[in-house]
C-alpha cells in the first residue's frame, strides 16, 4: 500500500469520525483530500460501502430517533431519483471536469457554511417544493461523487429537527442510497476491484464511529461544524485550481 493510500486512511478517520458525531461529512471530506492524491472514480467504490457499513451501526443504534414521515416523504423520493441520475451520468462525464465541478461544489457549500456562522442567524423557512429541488440536486452529487451530504443539509436548513433527530435521519439516507449504489457497483464490476481496500479500511471506519460516538455527546456540533467547513474550503480551493 503505497503513500496514497495510506493517507487515505487518515482522512477515512478524520471524516467518519466527524460524520458520526453530525450524521454527515464522511464521505466528502475523505473523498475532496483523497481525490487530491487519488482519481475520484477509483475513491467512490470504497467509500461507498465503508459509510454503508458505518450506517448500518449507527442507524440501528439510534433508530428510536430517525424521523420516519421527513424520511420517507420528502427525502428518499428526491434523493433516490438524482443518485440514479447521477451514477448514469458519471460514465459520460471528463474525470477533471469531475475533480474541478466537485471542489467548486465543496468550496461553495463550505463558504456558505461559514458565513451563515459568522452572520449567526437561523436559516430561513423556504417553500417545500424548492427544498425537494435541491435534495434532487443532492442525490445526483451523491450519484456521482457520493457526497449528497453537504446540499442535502443545505435543503433541510430551516427545518425544526434537534440534534439527535437530525443525525439519525440523515444517516438513514446513507444507509439506503449507499445499500443501492453498492449493489450498483457489484454489478458493474467495481466493487469487486475495491474490495481489498474496503476491507484494510473497516477498522479505521470502526474506530472513528467509536470516536464520534463518544464525541457526541461532549463536544459542540457548531465548532465541529466550523472546522469542517474551513478544512472543506481549502480542499475544495485546491481540487478547483489544482
Amino acid at each position: 500500500m503505497d503513500t496514497a493510500w495510506i493517507a487515505l486512511g487518515g482522512f477515512i478517520l478524520l471524516g467518519f469520525t466527524l460524520e458520526a458525531i453530525t450524521g454527515f461529512g464522511g464521505t466528502v471530506i475523505a473523498l475532496a483530500l483523497g481525490a487530491l492524491l487519488l482519481p475520484i472514480a477509483t475513491l467512490v467504490p470504497v467509500l461507498v460501502p465503508l459509510s454503508l457499513a458505518m450506517g448500518i451501526v449507527l442507524a440501528w443504534r439510534h433508530r428510536g430517533h430517525l424521523d420516519q414521515r421527513l424520511l420517507w416523504a420528502l427525502i428518499l423520493p428526491a434523493m433516490t431519483a438524482g443518485t440514479a441520475l447521477g451514477y448514469v451520468l458519471r460514465p459520460t462525464l471528463d474525470p477533471a471536469a469531475m475533480k474541478t465541478v466537485f471542489g467548486l461544489l465543496v468550496s461553495w457549500t463550505a463558504a456558505r457554511t461559514l458565513w451563515q456562522r459568522l452572520r449567526s442567524r437561523p436559516p430561513s423557512h423556504r417553500p417545500a417544493w424548492r427544498s425537494r429541488a435541491i435534495t434532487f440536486v443532492a442525490g445526483i452529487t451523491h450519484g456521482l461523487y457520493a457526497s449528497g451530504g453537504p446540499l442535502l443539509v443545505y435543503a433541510l436548513s430551516g427545518m425544526r429537527l434537534d440534534k439527535a433527530r437530525f443525525r439519525v435521519t440523515l444517516i438513514a439516507v446513507w444507509l439506503v442510497l449507499d445499500g443501492a449504489l453498492s449493489a450498483a457497483f457489484w454489478l458493474d464490476g467495481r466493487l469487486q476491484t475495491a474490495w481489498p481496500s474496503v476491507l484494510h479500511y473497516l477498522p479505521i471506519v470502526a474506530l472513528g464511529t467509536w470516536l464520534g460516538e463518544s464525541l457526541h455527546a461532549r463536544v459542540s456540533e457548531r465548532h465541529f461544524e466550523t472546522l469542517t467547513a474551513l478544512l472543506l474550503l481549502v480542499t475544495g480551493m485546491l481540487l478547483t485550481f489544482r
